[in-house]
């Protein structure tokens, strides 16, 4: 074949597989239609498969099977994405693929059960993988085996300009970024429809995958000041009453109050919680992630640090290399607190095996260290399991105890069967939501009754103890029910992505006075060490400085809340704040006995890290 025909041939092919990725995509920005008048958008979306696409046609010859080989990986990049729309209403973002270190450490369990549950996918898969060895063996090479020269040259620079693509070279950042093509950074969503996914990832791992701002102490310093009569007031304010409280948290899976949901506004679906609210302080809790995504209002809760202010920890566990963080577990251990987390689930998964030992926990209880009693309820390990090795660990003597109990009997996908399908079908349903959306929604509603009966019990089991005992109980996040909340809707007409969940926080031995807080999952900690009469400095900045930033906490793709200027300073000032206590640098700003008062030297001696998982490094 003539070299011209040849270039015709792989102009063709290139043209083609641009066309065909945006056909794919099928955002606006990138439709096949959009060429002509939008070529960057349409272009800079189908460069990553084209570049490998080249390293294919340098190493293999055959120019269908190289450019089918990378349509291929290009179309399974964008089937995992819709799998994660449908079920958690937001694309693809870089940290994503983060996941796939955590397949064989829990991870493909609980990712399996969202797959296709229909044959004809994977028979799609399996036309495909044919495809592609017909092409081997009967396609013939269109670039010659002799010389080499010119298939090396342009296999070394497919590979080093695709290499460096994946690598985040900032040089790329002139082609992806938001003067080139649309960018909306609190909105991946928007980015990838007008972008195309593949320029959205590219965008967001070149534009916040790799560094933070640099913290402004003067920023810092300038918020400690402001708010110092405040702090002293809180720092100095006397101790609880009485022997240390004992402390429980329960983490409970994608638990939300369902009267913020149209239909249910007069249910009765959680009457514990409703019960324990009027003797306690409870109210919205706002979360910065939706339907899956765990580990971040974890990470929130148990450090204070807001996760806004760490654009790339998307998925703190598996991306912070710390060897301690500084957090709520190791305040309390400074006062002689020991901690416990406990969880009925693959420990590994989440890599939080060594996330809890920077954390500071002293042993973490998970799946394998559960008795046999503890037995599922769907796909997951009952709540009851859960409460029952609560109420094991606690002990009425030695020093106090902070247990950390995150639950999973209620994490989706909801079409799973549960132990008692005729209690799952006397759910009422509003009008409206019908097949799957119907199924799943019982299905939820199903193990959230169990939560919120469990969460009675084990308050009526703390009522009994001889130790004082502060609970605090919240939902990580609303579940993976697009399709339900699209169809009803929420009684204040928000958005899914920012909607707020609940929590509360009770002494089962004695009234507290009851009060309606709305506040974030960053903000818990400083809360509880407040009830339960323990002071330091950062979590009381967080309750002085914080609430009016509340409901900036949101799922990283949604709309942001309005603010005034005063917000935004306080916001950016917070900002500084976090930056410097996760670099260990914020200890140097407080103004010491100025602001502490004698409250350190009453603290009991602190429990050094010396076993178990909380162990130093």
């Amino acid at each position: 074949m003539p070299i011209w025909l040849k270039a015709v041939a792989l102009g063709v092919l290139v043209l083609a597989f641009t066309l065909l990725t945006g056909a794919i995509d099928g955002g606006v920005g990138v439709l096949p239609g959009r060429l002509f008048d939008q070529p960057v958008y349409v272009l800079a979306n189908a460069l990553p498969g084209l570049l490998l696409a080249v390293i294919l046609l340098a190493l293999t010859r055959r120019a269908l099977l190289s450019f089918g080989l990378a349509l291929a990986a290009e179309g399974l990049v964008y089937a995992v994405n819709g799998l994660k729309v449908a079920n958690l209403g937001t694309p693809l973002i870089p940290a994503d693929f983060h996941m796939l270190g955590q397949l064989d450490k829990g991870g493909l369990h609980i990712l399996g059960a969202y797959l296709p549950h229909s044959p004809w996918p994977y028979l799609a898969a399996l036309a495909a993988i044919a495809l592609v060895g017909a092409l081997w063996r009967m396609e013939r090479p269109l670039l010659a085996r002799r010389p080499r020269s010119t298939r090396l040259s342009a296999g070394v620079i497919g590979f080093v300009l695709l290499g460096t693509l994946l690598a985040g070279t900032p040089a790329w950042a002139r082609l992806y970024n938001g003067r080139m093509l649309w960018l909306e950074p609190w909105s991946a969503s928007s980015t990838a429809t007008h972008s195309g996914l593949l320029s959205a990832l590219m965008i967001y791992h070149l534009q916040y995958g790799k560094h933070d701002r640099k913290p402004d102490p003067a920023g810092a310093r300038e918020l400690i000041a402001r708010n110092g009569d405040a702090l002293r007031q809180a720092m100095q304010a006397p101790p609880a009453d009485g022997a240390q409280p004992d402390i429980v948290v329960v983490q409970s899976e994608s638990f939300f109050d369902p009267r913020i949901l149209n239909g249910y506004q007069h249910a009765n679906l959680t009457p514990n919680l409703d019960r324990l609210a009027r003797h306690g302080i409870s109210g919205a809790l706002h979360v910065p992630t939706f339907g899956g995504g765990t580990i971040r209002t974890e990470f929130e809760m148990l450090t204070g640090l807001s996760l806004r202010y760490f654009r790339h920890l998307q998925f703190p566990y598996l991306q912070l290399n710390a060897k301690v963080v500084p957090s709520l577990v190791r305040t309390l251990r400074a006062h002689g607190y020991e901690t416990v987390a406990i969880h009925g689930n693959d420990p590994s998964f989440w890599n939080r095996i060594s996330a809890f030992k920077a954390i500071g926990f002293d042993r973490f209880i998970s799946q394998a260290d559960f008795p046999a009693s503890a037995t599922n309820d769907g796909q997951y390990m009952a709540d009851r399991g859960m409460t029952d090795e609560i109420l094991a660990q606690l002990r009425d003597s030695g020093p106090p105890q902070f247990l950390f109990a995150i639950s999973i009997e209620a994490h989706g996908p909801y079409d799973t069967v549960p132990a008692d399908p005729a209690a799952r079908d006397a759910i009422p349903v509003p009008a409206g939501i019908t097949g799957k959306d119907r199924l799943e929604l019982q299905n939820y509603l199903y193990h959230i009754g169990h939560a919120d009966q469990e969460l009675g019990r084990l308050a009526a089991a703390l009522a009994r103890r001889d130790r004082p005992t502060l609970l605090l109980f919240y939902g990580d996040h609303l579940p993976a029910l697009g399709g339900v909340f699209q169809t009803a809707g929420f009684v204040d007409g928000g958005d899914m992505l920012g909607e707020p969940g609940t929590w509360l926080l009770v002494d089962p031995r004695r009234a507290m006075t009851q009060q309606h807080v709305d506040t974030a999952s960053w903000m818990l900690p400083g809360r509880l060490l407040q009830a339960a009469g323990i002071h330091d400095p950062y979590f009381a900045l967080t309750q002085v400085a914080g609430p009016q930033l509340a409901s900036l906490t949101r799922a990283p793709d949604a709309p942001p809340p309005p603010e005034d200027a005063r917000v935004r300073q306080t916001d950016r000032e917070m900002s500084d704040v976090a930056l410097l206590r996760l670099d260990g640098r914020l200890d140097a700003l407080w103004p010491g006995e100025r602001l502490t008062g004698s409250t350190a030297a009453d603290a009991p001696a602190p429990r050094p890290d010396t076993h178990g998982v909380g162990a130093a490094q």
